[in-house]
């Protein structure tokens, strides 16, 4: 770890000067081509020390409490220690720790350093590891918190008033609700900007892949192959579990996917040979090789399930109305969701509304050892995003 960490300030170091030269080059802001080596530098250094931590002030991270159309929600709420110049909703990945995920507070706290009020909202279904449609309005209600509709004399800008700029930063299967918050009608034109890490367009592409390793590089391409992270898909199953309408298969698909969770070695054949007619429609899907199988396999699930990964498919929902400018970033080495998501999703925004960057080593959402090509790719999606505080 000290070894990576050290190989990060190094090339961090000549993306400074690089940055430098390009920014100039390119008619850039130089201060913010080194600001946006720092932030980079700040997410590779995680807790430990770094130049940005040095040079600003410690963020305040409080609780807040809010209430929007009688829903009442609660989350963090990250002031950053100089004035804010924009807003953004940090939405946790599925993960039990939730916004108190060490590398999401590590993150939110890097957000804070670069000057963005940042609200890490508490949605309960992605800390179960379940991720579903109603989870759009937990974000849009973050949304509309930071963006003014919160009650009198709460101010999350931290006496700004109301906020220049919302954005939203979702990671991973949090993508799906996220755009879809992005998409309503009440919050779209609030929403500057959405920053994915890792996310999807394609659900039953996405299936396709955690459930047989084939994908395809675009529409009509042949299939490639690579060996995917079982784990993403026995988080689809302790997602789905509670959807079917046999609650006896629903609870052994849930001890199922807490087995496989916990050790993806373990062995299920007990509960295999308990599933009745629904729970075996689900392990179908599951056992299946076949990536032409995927479609027939989907349709015979049963209905709340299959309702859920329709209402969750990016693929199906219209993007020409989305206001909001797509920043998006995937890596090749993906074994969750393969890169060929972010690249269908970019494809498929409104024209010059979508950035994508792909980079070789960026295992779902965690930094690898990155060289210089890939580090140069970040630091141009860490200047786009640092570029979103400006007004237009």
């Amino acid at each position: 770890m000290r070894a990576r960490f050290r190989g990060w300030v190094y090339w961090l170091t000549a993306l400074a000067v690089l940055g430098l030269a390009v920014a100039g080059a390119a008619g850039c802001a130089p201060w913010r081509a080194i600001e946006a080596a720092e932030v980079l530098g700040d997410i590779a250094a995680g807790p430990k020390p770094s130049r940005l931590k040095r040079i600003t002030p410690q963020p305040r991270r409080g609780p807040v409490a809010y209430e929007v159309a009688g829903r009442r929600r609660r989350g963090d709420l990250y002031r950053p220690g100089e004035d804010a110049r924009a807003a953004l909703v940090l939405v946790p990945g599925i993960a039990r720790a939730g916004k108190d995920d060490p590398r999401l507070v590590a993150l939110a706290n890097t957000l804070a350093r670069a000057r963005f009020t940042v609200l890490v909202p508490d949605i309960e279904n992605l800390r179960a590891l379940r991720v579903g449609p109603a989870d759009a309005v937990a974000i849009a209600d973050a949304i509309h918190y930071l963006a003014g509709d919160y009650p009198a004399g709460e101010d999350p800008a931290g006496g700004r008033g109301e906020p220049a700029t919302v954005g939203l930063i979702a990671i991973s299967y949090a993508a799906g609700p996220a755009l879809l918050a992005a998409l309503r009608p009440d919050t779209r034109r609030r929403v500057r900007f959405v920053f994915i890490i890792g996310g999807y367009y394609d659900s039953e592409a996405v299936l396709t892949f955690f459930t047989t390793g084939y994908y395809r590089d675009g529409p009509n391409e042949p299939w490639l192959h690579r060996t995917p992270n079982a784990y993403g898909k026995w988080v689809f199953v302790k997602s789905n579990a509670g959807r079917l309408g046999d609650p006896g298969d629903g609870a052994v698909l849930e001890r199922m996917a807490e087995r496989k969770m916990a050790n993806l070695e373990a062995d299920i054949t007990d509960l295999v040979a308990a599933l009745g007619a629904e729970g075996r429609s689900v392990y179908a899907l599951l056992a299946n090789s076949d990536p032409d199988r995927v479609p027939a396999l989907i349709a015979a699930l049963p209905e709340g399930v299959r309702a859920d990964i329709a209402a969750l498919d990016l693929k199906r929902q219209d993007l020409s109305k989305l206001q909001a400018r797509l920043i998006l970033v995937h890596g090749r080495d993906d074994a969750i969701i393969p890169y060929s998501e972010s690249k269908a999703l970019a494809a498929a925004a409104p024209e010059g509304q979508a950035a994508l960057y792909v980079v070789d080593s960026l295992a779902h959402v965690d930094l690898g050892a990155a060289g210089l090509i890939d580090m140069l790719i970040l630091w141009r999606a860490a200047y786009r995003l640092l570029s979103e505080r400006e007004e237009d």
